[in-house]
Parts: structure tokens; C-alpha cells; sequence
């Protein structure tokens, strides 16, 4: 009974949030309360909600001061370089953009934490995205697979949860798999240049304003422009057509942004749309090169014989908003109102701190290199962090309040997401349901599959890890495959590898708080995501799993 209630909850669950029937946070709670009631106990609800609030309580703390600290971070420009050498690779070039995407993702996964690596990928592809009215689902998929895969690093946890659920040396587990995991972030690129691929035909040819890249003289000036950032910005990217005929760039609507400016001094009108600003002709693209605002600094002056027009009136014009305004103002913020007002990372913004950026550079390796070391817990290591960064680099009581109130947002819906999560796995964990699931799968194993055990673990790592914790599959789950693989002569070290196939997918599983803030900042529905990401995350971990019974690790 109670396996057949936790299969159902959790397909009701998924369910409603992909059909966009509830939100993911009243699924979270009201679906397994719901569930509680028909398992007969009704009446312990509270202790279990109390008990999933206690687990998941340290995991919030450490999400919140984490937003806190790499807001501060992004907010004082530590990561604007990393921003401007993922521009001058991606160009205008959607295919660039995704592999890029996944590269960075990559990279800051190194740190082990997915919070962190969400935070500073979303930070700066996001405004690329919305400025080439690039699908938002395919950033989310990709960031979160490509984490997925460098999760398993010996500090990342699954890794150091298998080797401790079955008494192993995570240097035993993790080493040989490594060709194994190579060979799926091989596949995330892959998958990352196809996706890309697409987006270009289904955007078709781009080019930045005035037909320039975000690279060189002017990388500081037009890579924010082109991640739609700046008191005063160029026009949003705009199509290429063939045809040489004197087009015109249409207004994006940006905040603060000029508008048009076509050619023999004929200004064109369009919607504004994400993707394209309108069309252009080669004459009209030449004209989008002058059209930041007259009398900005740095700004070139119109050449003879072209027009600029302001931003439409309803559109807000972050240039004329006080410098109090702006300051106060997230780096990262997107009005999609009227218009399509959008602001990306300004690198004029008045939280920039340039010299202190090497203090700050310090602070974030010194924090991660103490949270690989496990110093101390992670929670307090980030709290300890947010206070430090905002001390320094805020010293006045106003600016502190202010960061920290430009963050709010995300702490808030992030920590709502964790707590409503908690109520999920508390009755899932409290009523029994996930033991008697698993006892459930590991009995329909049949007898003949012993002598794989290996194969059978990485195949159930896939479902198990995503409907279920980490800590529920490699505690409760991977010490009972490994003793059925024992019985048939199955090393425990070719059970452990396997278990950590399925990470690649578990990284969008509705249990996981981190893919909270990845669909947060992206402003992605968590059942778009999840319809995107599943199958391509899914298959990613099969080429894990393939690609470690190929080399014989599994």
C-alpha cells in the first residue's frame, strides 16, 4: 500500500507542475500532506514536517548566505571578467552561447557546490539570452546536466556518500571513474554545440548593434550592451537579413537604450521582440553603431546623416532614474513590462568595487578552499563570508541594507522552495513510503541479473536518485544493492562507481534545492525545465554508465 501511495505522489506531483496546474511550492506541501492523510497518518503529519524542516534546515541557511555572498560578489564586479571572456567567445552566435554555457558551468562546478555554480552561470548568460531572445530552458538543462556530471567530484557529496555508505576510500570510487564521467561531460558539449545549432536556425544569422563584437577596445562597453546591461545601451541584437536594401534596427525597448537608427536618416519602427530588434539592412546596422545616447561618456557621436530617437516613453529609462535608483538596483534585473526593459550587468553600476577586487578574489578562494577542506560546516563558512564581503566592501549601514535587500527575491523563493521541500521528504521518509518503494525495486530485480549488479545499480540510479535524496539512496538503498552484488561475487567498488551514474539527472530532480535557484534567477517555470531537461539528462547518465562498462570500470 504504502509503495503504491509514494509512486503515486510522486506522479501527481510531477504531474501538476509540469501541466502547470499548481506551483511548485504548493505541490511541495499540499500534495504529500494530501498523501499523508490516505496513508492513515494524518495525525503525525506535524512530526514530519518538523523532522524534513530539521534535515533541510542547514541546507537553507548555507542556500540563503551563498545568494547573499555571491550577490555581493557579482554586485562589486568580481565575475564581470569571466563575463566578458564568455562574450568574446560566444559572439553573436547562439551556438557559441550554449556551448558557453556549459563550459562555465563546468568550470565553476569545481567548487562542489551547485547553488554557487547556478548563481554565477545564470549571472552571466542570462542577459545574453534574453538579449537574443535565446530559449531560457535550454540554459537551465544545460547548466544543470553539466553540473550534474562534475557533482560526483570527491567533495561534491554523492562520491563521499557512497564511499562512507559502503565503507570505501572515495579516492577508490572516484578515480576510476573518471574516464567514465570524461566521456558524459564529452556529451554535455556535444549536446550543448547541437541545441546551440538549432537556436541559430531558429533565430537565424545575429549580430550585436552595429555589427561589432563584444571583444577588444570595445569589450567594456559592448559586451554588457550585448548582455543587454548599462545606463545607456545600444539596441537589442538584431537579425540579418540578406538583402542590402537600408533596413532599419528597431528599438529593443532596453532600459535606458536609444532607439533605432536607420540609415539616410529614416528611422524604422519595430516590436521590440526578444531575438530580433526588427530588420536591418547593412545601412541600418551601421547606423545601430552610434546609438547610445549623445553626451554619454564613451559614448561615439552619431555619424552625418543618420537619426537616433529615445526609448519609447512607457519603456524604463534606467539612464535618467537617479543614481541613488541605480545604485540601490540589483547587477542583475529583468523588467519584462512594458517595453521589454531589461538590465543586464552595468559596468558603470555604483557597486562596482575595483580595488578591492583582489581582496574579494582572495575571500572566494579562501571560502571554497575551506569548504573542500570542510573547515568548518558550509552554512556558517557562507555566513561567516556574507558578513565578512558585505563589511568590506558595503562599510556604511545603508549600502549593506541595501545589497541586501536587492537579494531578497532570491533568498525568499529559494528558501520557501527548501521548506516546502522539506514537507515532501519528511512525509516520504516519516510514512515509510521511500523504504518500502526501494524494498519494492531491489525485490523486482530478478534472480538472474545478479551476477550484474553493477548494471542493475546504475540503471536504478537513475529513477532512485531523482525521486529521492541523496542521502535516502546512498544510506538506505546502495548498502542493500551492494550486499544482494556481494552475494554474487559483484565487488562493492563496482556497486559504488555505478551508484553515481544517475547524478547527471538527479540535478533537476524537485529534491534538489540548488535547481530552485537555477530556475529562479532564469525565470524558467520548473516544469519547463523539467520536461526539457529530463530525457537529455537522462541520456547523459546512460553515456556514464556506457561509457564505464566500455572502459570496464562498472
Amino acid at each position: 500500500m504504502l509503495t503504491f501511495l509514494g509512486f503515486a505522489m510522486i506522479a501527481t506531483f510531477l504531474v501538476l507542475i509540469m501541466m502547470k496546474k499548481m506551483s511548485p511550492i504548493a505541490a511541495l506541501v499540499l500534495i504529500p500532506a494530501l498523501f499523508c492523510v490516505f496513508a492513515g497518518q494524518g495525525a503525525q503529519l506535524g512530526d514530519y514536517v518538523i523532522d524534513g524542516v530539521g534535515k533541510l534546515a542547514p541546507t537553507a541557511a548555507m542556500l540563503m548566505f551563498a545568494i547573499v555572498y555571491f550577490g555581493v560578489m557579482i554586485d562589486v564586479g568580481l565575475f564581470d571578467p569571466i563575463v566578458r571572456g564568455i562574450l568574446r567567445f560566444c559572439k553573436a552566435d547562439p551556438m557559441r552561447i550554449v556551448v558557453g554555457t556549459a563550459v562555465l558551468a563546468a568550470i565553476v562546478s569545481l567548487d562542489g557546490d551547485g547553488s554557487t555554480t547556478f548563481m554565477i552561470t545564470v549571472s552571466a548568460m542570462y542577459p545574453l539570452y534574453k538579449r537574443l531572445g535565446m530559449s531560457l530552458v535550454v540554459m537551465t538543462g544545460v547548466a544543470a546536466t553539466a553540473n550534474g556530471v562534475m557533482n560526483t567530484l570527491p567533495w561534491g557529496g554523492p562520491t563521499a556518500r557512497a564511499a562512507t555508505a559502503l565503507k570505501l576510500d572515495a579516492g577508490d570510487v572516484f578515480v576510476p571513474m573518471i574516464p567514465a564521467l570524461a566521456a558524459g561531460l564529452l556529451f554535455v558539449f556535444v549536446l550543448a554545440y547541437v541545441l546551440g545549432l538549432k537556436e541559430r536556425r531558429r533565430l537565424g544569422p545575429l549580430a550585436l548593434p552595429g555589427g561589432r563584437e563584444p571583444a577588444d577596445a570595445e569589450a567594456d562597453r559592448l559586451a554588457p550592451a550585448a548582455a543587454g546591461a548599462g545606463p545607456v545601451t545600444a539596441a537589442r541584437a538584431v537579425k540579418v537579413k540578406p538583402s542590402g536594401s537600408a533596413g532599419s534596427a528597431g528599438s529593443a525597448g532596453s532600459a535606458g537604450s536609444a532607439g533605432s537608427a536607420g540609415s539616410a536618416g529614416s528611422a524604422g519602427k519595430s516590436s521590440g521582440s526578444a531575438g530580433s530588434a526588427g530588420t536591418a539592412g547593412t545601412a541600418g546596422l551601421e547606423g545601430a553603431a552610434a546609438s547610445a545616447a549623445p553626451g554619454t561618456p564613451g559614448a561615439p557621436a552619431a555619424p552625418t546623416g543618420t537619426t537616433t530617437s529615445t526609448a519609447p516613453a512607457d519603456a524604463p529609462a534606467l539612464a535618467e532614474a537617479p543614481a541613488s535608483d541605480r545604485a540601490d538596483a540589483p547587477a542583475l534585473a529583468d523588467a519584462d513590462g512594458p517595453g521589454g526593459g531589461f538590465q543586464g550587468l552595468d559596468p558603470h553600476r555604483a557597486t562596482l568595487r575595483p580595488r578591492l577586487y583582489w581582496f574579494n578574489a582572495g575571500l572566494t578562494v579562501a571560502l571554497l578552499t575551506a569548504m573542500i577542506m570542510e573547515l568548518l560546516p558550509i552554512p556558517v563558512l557562507f555566513l561567516l563570508g556574507a558578513a565578512l564581503a558585505l563589511t568590506v566592501n558595503f562599510p556604511h549601514m545603508p549600502d549593506q541594507k541595501a545589497r541586501i535587500a536587492a537579494h531578497a527575491d532570491n533568498v525568499l523563493n529559494v528558501a520557501g522552495m527548501v521548506f516546502a521541500a522539506a514537507v515532501f521528504t519528511g512525509v516520504l521518509t516519516g510514512t515509510g513510503m521511500v523504504k518500502e518503494m526501494a524494498d519494492w525495486l531491489v525485490g523486482a530485480i530478478p534472480e538472474g541479473m545478479g551476477p550484474h549488479m553493477a548494471l542493475v545499480t546504475g540503471l536504478l540510479s537513475l529513477p532512485l536518485t531523482y525521486f529521492m535524496s541523496n542521502d535516502g539512496f546512498y544510506f538506505g538503498v546502495l548498502p542493500v544493492l551492494a550486499e544482494a552484488g556481494a552475494a554474487h561475487g559483484v565487488s562493492p567498488l563496482e556497486i559504488a562507481r555505478a551508484s553515481l551514474v544517475g547524478q547527471a539527472l538527479h540535478m533537476s530532480s524537485p529534491l534538489v534545492p540548488a535547481v530552485y535557484v537555477l530556475v529562479g534567477m532564469a525565470k524558467v517555470e520548473f516544469g519547463d525545465h523539467t520536461r526539457f531537461t529530463v530525457k537529455w539528462a537522462a541520456l547523459t547518465s546512460l553515456v556514464v554508465l556506457g561509457a564505464g562498462m566500455l572502459f570496464g570500470i562498472i
